[in-house]
């Protein structure tokens, strides 16, 4: 009888959870193929060659080793994002 409760529990669990992770997955689908979500600013940011001299900038800056964007951790990211928004482009355009 017990294992009935927790399966139940575990399923209703699960049940309301899912609506929620699917939302967030929808909210990065809608970046760009060559794009990040930016979720402390809740922007896409498109990746091409200028972003990535910027992203170089930013390693230089904080004195990192370069690693590819991609591989970073998500607090790594938003380090990041935080300070490219701090530091914008003169061509707001490409963003």
């Amino acid at each position: 009888m017990r294992l009935h409760r927790y399966l139940g529990s575990l399923l209703v669990g699960a049940a309301l959870i899912a609506p929620v992770s699917i939302q967030a997955k929808d909210r990065d689908r809608n970046c760009p193929d060559n794009g990040y979500y930016d979720r402390d600013h809740k922007d896409c940011h498109n990746w091409d060659d200028h972003e990535s001299r910027a992203y170089q900038s930013w390693e230089e800056a904080q004195h990192r080793t370069h690693r590819e964007f991609s591989r970073l951790k998500a607090k790594e990211r938003s380090e990041y994002w935080r300070w490219r928004h701090e530091h914008p482009d003169n061509d707001q355009d490409r963003r």
